[in-house]
């Protein structure tokens, strides 16, 4: 009899502590996550080192819930996988150090995985991939299009080149004084109103699968001052439906474009701004009775969370990728194909 793969993910990247048990690469035990978000809320954003404090504090509660939840014990665990970056790096060296403690200490294997990695094969926790595939990582940090021929493949065919669209909600959303994160507000506002206001899309040259919302941004900063300077009024719902169809015009039609090009058979949508309503809507619109499948990952499974850092690390595990005990969170860590282990 085979015995089942249990895989524990620890993800501290950014403002969330979150633990995870999945078995067999697929299947859910435990995915606990401890937010911060009112913590940070009245500095609309998240300041690092608070955030770090905060893990300090939740990492060893939410393991044991997490555990406990799975009805595991940690000698069961076949391999520890943690995100070793991209994130702030004090967050990120909270994580990294309590996952080779626990890995020392019990002597069981240690992963090191890409953040973004991460989002993407939280997909695979939904259905399974279907190689050749394109990833849309839509995120407050990341806007990028990821090519994948096989698993641990990560080729980067577009990326941000200023603002990622998660920033770009934000800093808009406190143009409109709405709270902190505000991609969820301007999402909320964007269906009560509509597009009536012209903003920009920046396709970039011809070709590119490059993303920039810097402009567009700007462009909105400038409609809302362009107003109070005037005496007039904006509508917020109609300027964040403008906003939001333009982001997502761009993100859709790259991606479209890209899935001709690469043929692939497979689009997964992941990150924080995967929950978008209008993005997710739009998207399903555009495949609905195309031949590639469309995969969108539950709410739970798009903003940060253990599940899919374990997800990812269970492939890397049966792929026979370790990490060392030198291990180290890195800020700036690259998606490539064999980066995610060093040390």
């Amino acid at each position: 009899m085979t015995k089942d793969q249990l895989i524990m993910g620890i993800e501290t990247s950014c403002d969330e502590t979150a633990v995870a048990i999945i078995k067999n690469g697929r299947e859910i035990l435990a995915n606990i996550v401890a937010s911060q978000i009112e913590s940070h809320k009245r500095f609309g954003g998240v300041v690092p080192e608070i955030a770090s404090r905060h893990h300090v504090e939740q990492i060893t509660l939410v393991l044991e819930e997490a555990l406990s939840q799975a009805k595991v014990d940690m000698k069961e665990l076949d391999a520890i996988a943690v995100t070793a970056g991209p994130g702030l790096v004090g967050a990120l060296l909270i994580g990294v150090n309590a996952a080779k403690a626990l890995a020392f200490a019990n002597n069981i294997p240690l992963i090191g995985v890409h953040h973004i990695a991460g989002h993407i094969y939280a997909n695979r926790l939904v259905a399974e991939m279907k190689f050749p595939l394109l990833a849309l990582v839509v995120s407050g940090g990341h806007t990028e299009l990821v090519y994948m021929k096989e698993h641990g493949y990560f080729e980067v065919i577009g990326e941000t080149r200023d603002d990622a669209a998660g920033e770009a909600y934000d800093k808009v959303a406190r143009t409109l004084n709405l709270p902190y994160p505000g991609g969820p507000h301007i999402d909320r506002l964007a269906h009560e109103g509509k597009a009536t206001i012209k903003l920009p899309r920046a396709w970039l040259e011809e070709g590119s699968y490059d993303f920039s919302f810097s402009g567009l941004k700007s462009a909105v900063i400038n409609v809302v001052h362009n107003a109070q300077q005037r005496g007039g009024e904006i509508v917020p719902e109609e300027l964040a439906a403008s906003f939001q169809e333009s982001v997502i015009d761009v993100l859709v039609t790259k991606t479209q474009k890209a899935v001709k090009e690469y043929g692939v058979k497979q689009v997964l949508l992941a990150g924080g701004v995967a929950a978008n309503k209008g993005l997710r809507a739009k998207l399903s619109a555009v495949f609905a009775d195309s031949d590639v499948e469309l995969v969108i990952p539950p709410l739970s499974l798009c903003t940060d969370n253990a599940a899919m850092i374990a997800a990812a690390g269970s492939v890397m595990y049966e792929k026979g990728q370790r990490a060392g005990l030198t291990l180290n969170g890195d800020p700036g860590l690259e998606i490539t194909i064999h980066n995610q282990n060093r040390g």
